[in-house]
């Protein structure tokens, strides 16, 4: 067990966001399936931050990464942005997405970290 110098936030999603998700084609590999809120909070995101360690440091980090989070998420489910909202805002963040932070992030496995730079990809 190693404790990571890193917070993190646990990104779920809202009905407004399963609302659009549901609304994309099923494709040919029958991608883009119709899940109900429960289905789709189970599969929440970690996101991992600097360590913090107070409640201001979560709103400074939250608000400079809100945009990257949005995208990531709507780029899980429409890779090439076709179907994206057009308002891509923190207020439109907010109504999709449930954000928890979380102080301490604890490894467990004995398997050693991978990294894979996820804009280069």
């Amino acid at each position: 067990m190693k404790l990571l110098n890193r917070s993190a936030f646990v990104v779920l999603p809202r009905e407004a966001f399963v609302s659009w998700t549901n609304s994309l084609d099923v494709d040919a590999d029958g991608l883009h399936q119709s899940l109900s809120i429960e289905e789709q909070r189970r599969e929440g995101t970690v996101y991992l931050i600097d360590e913090v360690s107070n409640e201001a440091d979560f709103t400074k980090a939250l608000e400079l990464q809100w945009s990257h989070i949005f995208h990531n998420e709507l780029s899980a489910w429409d890779e090439l942005g076709d179907c994206w909202p057009h308002d891509i805002n923190y207020e439109t963040f907010q109504l999709w997405f449930d954000v928890y932070p979380q102080i301490m992030a604890i490894d467990l496995s004995t398997k050693p970290l991978m990294m894979a730079n996820l804009e280069e990809a």
